[in-house]
């Protein structure tokens, strides 16, 4: 892993859409967004007014621009901030953790009710109609409910994001998370590619889990989330 690899954590959603997502890429050479059914994310060449102009025309309505980037966001007139917060990025090959009682199974389009289901109530971060389509999601069922699931989000370059990390809260403390994060790593591995998640600095349970699995704190991001101002 070269450190002209690693840089391109440093922009991840930018890399993402300019390398192995370039197919989903929609703006043009100033500003770039995945479709908004998949998920909220943006990003811009520069900080410029520029830039800005370029993303707020990928904007209508109620729809929101996700940016991670290195320092905050100076945000111009025309926005409106509707989050800020700080991430930390993490790296690293997830121990394998095996589950005795319980069978992981890949999820696809007949789940996406399920799924939206499990997002909406544990709220690990934007996870919309096509958020599956980004990558492999494993989940784990019990009486007939997705009660886990763990998937892969962002692709920049050889780097696969692991994300969606959701447990129903009746069947927290049974390792799931642990397993599912092992399961979804390992199959980035068989590919050739490179873990890694993002998790909000705030969230040290979460930070706390990633570390015992073998992760390390790679940097801090700044999430911002943008509207168009009214």
């Amino acid at each position: 892993m070269s450190d002209s690899d690693v840089t391109l954590l440093d922009r991840p959603i930018w890399s993402a859409l300019t390398t192995s997502q370039k197919h989903l890429a929609e703006g043009g050479p100033r500003a770039l967004r995945y479709p908004v059914d998949m998920t909220p994310f943006a990003d811009m060449v520069d900080m410029s007014a520029a830039s800005f102009a370029a993303l707020g025309d990928l904007l209508s309505g109620s729809e929101v621009a996700a940016l991670f980037t290195l320092e905050p966001v100076d945000v111009p007139a025309g926005f409106k901030v509707v989050l800020a917060e700080t991430g930390e990025q993490m790296i690293g090959s997830p121990a394998d953790s095996p589950l005795r009682d319980a069978e992981i199974v890949t999820l696809g389009a007949a789940d996406v009710p399920a799924m939206m289901a499990l997002t909406a109530l544990t709220k690990p971060g934007p996870f919309a109609l096509r958020t599956h389509e980004l990558g492999t999601f494993l989940g784990i069922r019990a009486g007939g409910e997705l009660v886990a699931m763990t998937g892969e989000r962002m692709k920049p370059g050889n780097f696969t994001e692991m994300t969606a990390v959701c447990v129903h809260p009746e069947y927290r403390g049974r390792g799931y998370a642990q397993a599912l994060l092992a399961a979804v790593a390992r199959q980035i591995e068989a590919r050739g590619e490179i873990p890694f998640l993002h998790v909000f600095s705030s969230n040290s349970s979460a930070i706390a889990l990633y570390q015992r699995q073998g992760m390390w704190i790679r940097r801090r991001l700044h999430v911002t989330a943008l509207m168009k101002q009214e």
